[in-house]
């Protein structure tokens, strides 16, 4: 495909009608993607964490939407994690070399505490980046649970996993350049598993982030609306909720639900694993 005999126009109107391919390609394995959100569900529910480990694109997807987690859905930062080949470093600058040890993933998930309760998502387009071998071995080894997003029905790695998501993009408008179609439909496929497993979690209610982080104004005022329309209450009592409870919106929740104070508040949601959806079920019957 001669893309420079294009005019930019044609240029964009053609990756356009690429994009919509990988949507449709990631609608044929729902499946899958669903079969990997039950698991990965089960997992944390057991206390277990979630690993995204992957090289280059693959990897910084991963990374991308573990660091969306603790302010979407408010939970600690190791609960959900992205593990990149080279490192933090190769977030922002391409280490292409990194990805060819298989060695270097067990490492970095064993300086992690990978254990047997634990999930780990491959990510990888081509099917074969030695890293995440490295990293499905081992979680297999220590019988952790393993998947697999790849981009290659006939990746090498499919008989490593329990569950394999195959989204078949086909070929890019710039020929190997998997940051395109495949990096668009590996991000939709992420965006499932996190939604899908933080609703499973009892993280959402009504199609709201019912644990949303506080880290900023705009997600005061967020977290203050989601309050305000779930508990029924005022804004300025929803605030007031928010403030006492130290800014965790779960938390207020239940201070306003079940008129508790913070402290039990805090010791009923623990006792439920954070699931403030099935807290407020107790009060809503």
């Amino acid at each position: 495909m001669r893309l420079e005999n294009l005019s930019a126009m044609e240029i964009i109107q053609l990756m356009h009608s690429a994009d919509i391919e990988a949507v449709s390609s990631v609608g044929r394995a729902l499946d899958k993607i669903a079969a990997i959100v039950r698991e990965i569900e089960l997992c944390l529910t057991e206390g277990g964490r979630l690993f995204y480990v992957g090289a280059g694109t693959s990897g910084r997807l991963g990374v991308l939407d573990a660091a969306e987690c603790p302010p979407t859905f408010g939970t600690p930062p190791e609960m959900v994690q992205g593990v990149i080949a080279g490192g933090e470093g190769a977030m922002f600058r391409a280490q292409e070399y990194s990805e060819d040890d298989p060695g270097a993933a067990k490492e970095d998930l064993k300086k992690r505490n990978l254990s047997s309760l634990d999930a780990v998502v491959g990510i990888t387009a081509s099917g074969t980046t030695p890293y995440v071998r490295g990293a499905l071995e081992y979680a297999a080894e220590i019988d952790a649970y393993p998947a697999l997003i790849t981009c290659s029905p006939a990746s090498p790695f499919i008989p490593l996993v329990r569950d394999a998501v195959i989204i078949e993009v086909g070929h890019e408008v710039l020929e190997g350049s998997t940051r395109l179609k495949a990096g668009t439909a590996t991000k939709l496929v992420l965006n499932m598993i996190s939604t899908a497993v933080m609703t499973g979690l009892g993280r959402v209610i009504g199609g709201r982030m019912a644990s949303v982080g506080t880290g900023s104004a705009k997600l005061k005022n967020r977290a203050a609306g989601i309050i305000r329309d779930i508990c029924n209450v005022s804004e300025a009592e929803a605030e007031r909720l928010l403030e006492t409870s130290g800014g965790n919106t779960a938390v207020a929740l239940v201070m306003g639900t079940a008129r508790l104070d913070r402290i039990k508040a805090e010791e009923l949601l623990k006792s439920y694993g954070g699931n403030v959806r099935k807290v407020l079920e107790l009060f809503h019957r």
